[in-house]
C-alpha cells in the first residue's frame, strides 16, 4: 500500500513530506511539482522535431525578430538531463545578426536528481565573466512551451577529458598523464576558489534562500531535502540509511560563511581545450546552493571521482594529492578547512548519494520515468558499495 501510494500520491501525502520536511521554497516547489505529476505518464522518446517545435514557440515570444534553428541534434553525455544542441540564427541584440551554438538543456519526466532548472540558470547567469561558464540565455521554468523544464545556454569549445585517455560513466576513473595535471590543477582549484569567495549579494539569485551563519539551518535544510526525497522515492527499509540521517542530526555543523557551493565540482563537470589546456567552461549546476563551502570539498576530495597515480597515491580528481589540494585552496582563498566539518559532509554527501540510488533510480526505473533507465538500474548495483561507505564515515565520526 506504501509503495501504491507513493507512485499516485495523495494531496494530503503530498502535504505531509512538505510539513514534516521544511527545506528552502524552490526546492520545496521542485518536489512538490515532481509528486504531483508522478502519477501522470512515463518518459516517451521524443523527436528532435518536438524540441525544435517548442524552442520555437519559445522563442517566438522572447525575440521580435526573426531568426532560424539550425544543426539541431542530440548530445550525449550526463546522466540526469535530456540535451540538444542547435545553432540559432538571430539578431542578437546589441551585436547584430549571429550564428551562434547553443545547448537546450531539459528534464525527463523524473530525473534521478529533481532539480530546478532556474536555480542552474541563475547560477550559471551570476558567474560569467568570474569563471568559465556557458552563456545563458533563455528559461522556460514551467515547461510553459518544451515538454519538461528547461534551459537554453551557449555551446562551449572543449573535451571532459583528453582524447587519447578513458573513463567511466560520468568521468569516473579518468587517468591523466603528469603534463595535463600540471596544467589544469592550479585552474581547478583557482575556479573553485572563485566560486567561494565570490560576492553572490550583487547576482540574482531570487530562486534561493540563503541561511544564516552561525546556526545550523544550511545543514538541517539539506538533511530535510534529502530525508525528503527518501520518503517520496523508497520502497525498502534500509536501516542504516535511518541510522545515516539520525547521526547526521546529532553530529550538526554550524556555518561559519556563506558561500556559492557549486555540489557537483569534479573532474568530468568541466570542459577544456586540449591545445592550450585552458579549463573553458564549467558544467553542471543543478545541484548548486548557498551553504557551506566545506560540502564542496568533501565531494571534490571524495575517493569515487579521483585516481591513484603509478606510485599509488590518491589524486583529487585524478589531478593532485588530496593534502597538496587543501593546502593550495586555503592559500588562495584565505579560508580555512574544519576537518569535522569536512567530515560530516563527506557523511551527507554519501547519503545525498545513497538516497539517490537506493531510493531514486529504483523508481525512476520501475515507473519508466527516465531515457537513463539502463543506466539508473546499473547504479542500483552499487548501492551495497554506497552503504557500507557510509557507515565507515560514521564510525570514522563519532
Amino acid at each position: 500500500m506504501q509503495a501504491q501510494n507513493k507512485d499516485r500520491p495523495s494531496a494530503e501525502w503530498i502535504a505531509s513530506m512538505r510539513g514534516q520536511f521544511q527545506t528552502e521554497r524552490e526546492i520545496d516547489r521542485v518536489l512538490t511539482r515532481k509528486l504531483e505529476r508522478r502519477a501522470g505518464p512515463g518518459f516517451a522518446p521524443l523527436a528532435l522535431s518536438t524540441l525544435v517545435s517548442g524552442l520555437q514557440a519559445m522563442l517566438r515570444s522572447r525575440l521580435d525578430r526573426p531568426f532560424n534553428i539550425k544543426e539541431a541534434r542530440w548530445l550525449c553525455g550526463g546522466a540526469s538531463k535530456l540535451q540538444m544542441a542547435f545553432t540559432l540564427e538571430w539578431q542578437r541584440p546589441g551585436v547584430g545578426f549571429e550564428r551562434t551554438p547553443m545547448v537546450l538543456r531539459m528534464e525527463p519526466a523524473e530525473s534521478i536528481v529533481e532539480t530546478s532548472r532556474l536555480r542552474e540558470f541563475q547560477l550559471l547567469r551570476a558567474f560569467e565573466g568570474v569563471i568559465p561558464v556557458p552563456t545563458t540565455f533563455w528559461c522556460d521554468v514551467d515547461a510553459e512551451f518544451l515538454p519538461y523544464p528547461a534551459l537554453i545556454y551557449g555551446f562551449s569549445a572543449g573535451v571532459t577529458k583528453p582524447s587519447t585517455a578513458s573513463s567511466g560513466v560520468t568521468g569516473l576513473g579518468t587517468q591523466l598523464t603528469p603534463a595535463v595535471r600540471a596544467q589544469l590543477a592550479p585552474q581547478f582549484v583557482q575556479h573553485l576558489v572563485a566560486i567561494h569567495r565570490h560576492d553572490f549579494t550583487k547576482s540574482e539569485l531570487t530562486a534561493f534562500d540563503m541561511p544564516a551563519p552561525g546556526t545550523t539551518q544550511c545543514a538541517e535544510w539539506g538533511i530535510n531535502w534529502w530525508d525528503r526525497v527518501w520518503e517520496e522515492d523508497c520502497d525498502e527499509e534500509v536501516p542504516l540509511m535511518r541510522v545515516a540521517s539520525a547521526w547526521l542530526r546529532r553530529n550538526i555543523p554550524v556555518l561559519d560563511r556563506v558561500s556559492v557551493v557549486h555540489s557537483d565540482y569534479r573532474l568530468g563537470n568541466f570542459l577544456f581545450t586540449e591545445h592550450d589546456m585552458r579549463i573553458s567552461a564549467w558544467l553542471d549546476w543543478e545541484l548548486g546552493r548557498l551553504g557551506d563551502r566545506h560540502q564542496d570539498l568533501a565531494w571534490t576530495t571524495s575517493r569515487a571521482f579521483g585516481s591513484v597515480d603509478v606510485n599509488g597515491d590518491f589524486l583529487v580528481c585524478g589531478l593532485m594529492p588530496e593534502k597538496e589540494f587543501l593546502e593550495a585552496y586555503q592559500r588562495a582563498s584565505g579560508l580555512s578547512v574544519n576537518p569535522r566539518t569536512m567530515h560530516w559532509y563527506k557523511a551527507y554527501n554519501s547519503y545525498c548519494i545513497g538516497v539517490l540510488i537506493l531510493a531514486t533510480s529504483y523508481r525512476i526505473a520501475r515507473n519508466g520515468k527516465t531515457h537513463q533507465d539502463v543506466l539508473v538500474t546499473w547504479l542500483i548495483g552499487i548501492g551495497g558499495m554506497i552503504v557500507d561507505e557510509l557507515r565507515s564515515l560514521i564510525e570514522q565520526g563519532n
